[in-house]
């Protein structure tokens, strides 16, 4: 584990990711208060302490995964459990605001940023709750984080799963394991946008490419088709949707397979290719179109990815973000497109904190920036 800090920062220790749709925040909370620190803790203090660990809804929008925590850690000789906290990037102003209402800036700590965001408000932080942000590339500390997090394990549990039989949608089914090994790996970073990694060691990745076809483009797209106002109603109405309805496949093109080049009948041909028919338009659900949507984007970043995975030769396939979030279609989609096309040879992984290593990596340099962790 991280050995003992000689110089620590001061509580409260945070670390954040202003992404392009979600603001992550992780928490650091001590279990190992002694009385006379109890005693000495400035009323500021307590009262971050208190609202953060006694709510699990923050306002309208903010939430705590509970589910998520990771109890027990010691870091720089304290110990505690992590928290990980979400709330909608277009809130931010708030956050600042609640900030300079609880007078943070009078408790001296720093505040570690990463993401877009650490740059696009920078100003107002400084400028409406008084505080300076040390500001951090946001790959850098996806790569930290998630090493970390896989490293510490999950509560006893290992943080990486993958699917069994990922191309038989009856047998599939959800493993744990380890990252033993992790290098060299693909990793897929999928929030508003997608950034694709080739990750080789710790410290030496390079950004492969991107798409702008992310989970952002899934609910733009969704709100605009089914006229649904949240990732999770998006995600409600995909579940229950059928995307053949509004796909062509090739069996709708051949009458079956397209036997030369082995492509399965049941593959989609062109996405959204029912959608020109005005019957086909008259048809379908909004489910179906939630549907469509989701396995349209998937199945691109799916795409993209072993097409990297191929052209960089790396056999190992991250899918991490928050487009993962409670979206088993795409985790189970994402799995069977990689093992269907690569024939096996390419394997998908997933980590149970999906969208929170870069608030983590923001997390460890705060307590890097004060000692070696």
């Amino acid at each position: 584990g991280p050995r003992y800090c000689s110089f620590r920062p001061s509580f409260p220790w945070f670390g954040m990711d202003i992404g392009g749709t979600l603001v992550k925040l992780v928490y650091f909370e001590p279990k190992d208060i002694t009385a006379e620190e109890e005693q000495e803790e400035v009323e500021s203090l307590k009262s971050i302490r208190r609202y953060l660990t006694s709510n699990v809804a923050y306002g309208n929008t903010g939430i705590r995964d509970v589910h998520l925590e990771l109890r027990n850690l010691t870091m720089c000789g304290r110990t505690g459990t992590l928290h990980f906290i979400r709330f909608p990037t277009h809130d931010m102003l708030g956050f600042i605001q609640m900030g300079r209402d609880k007078n943070f800036s009078s408790l001296h700590t720093t505040l570690c940023a990463t993401g877009g965001g650490a740059y696009k408000f920078e100003d107002d932080f400084r400028t409406v709750a008084n505080l300076e942000l040390q500001k951090l590339d946001e790959l850098d500390c996806l790569i930290q984080g998630l090493l970390y997090v896989d490293s510490v394990g999950f509560n006893g549990h290992p943080e990486c799963y993958f699917f069994e039989n990922p191309s038989d949608p009856e047998n599939c089914v959800k493993r744990q394991c380890c990252l033993d090994n992790p290098f060299p790996m693909l990793l897929v970073n999928i929030g508003s946008g997608v950034s694709i990694l080739a990750v080789y060691s710790k410290d030496d990745y390079k950004r492969v490419t991107g798409t702008s076809l992310g989970g952002g483009t899934f609910l733009g797209l969704c709100c605009l088709l089914t006229g649904c106002e949240t990732f999770e109603e998006a995600l409600e109405m995909a579940a229950k949707g059928d995307s053949t309805n509004v796909d062509k496949l090739v069996k709708d093109i051949y009458g079956g397979d397209y036997e030369r080049f082995s492509l399965q009948g049941s593959a989609v041909a062109s996405s959204f290719g029912h959608m020109i028919s005005k019957e086909k338009r008259e048809s379908i659900s909004k489910e179906d179109l939630a549907r469509a949507t989701l396995v349209t984007i998937t199945n691109n970043i799916g795409s993209i990815a072993r097409m990297c995975a191929v052209n960089e030769n790396i056999e190992r396939v991250v899918f991490v973000g928050n487009f993962l979030r409670i979206n088993t279609v795409s985790t189970k989609l994402l799995a069977y497109a990689m093992d269907f096309w690569s024939k096996g040879q390419l394997k998908a992984l997933f980590l149970e904190h999906e969208g929170y290593f870069g608030a983590v990596g923001a997390f460890l340099e705060l307590l890097r920036m004060t000692d070696e962790i």
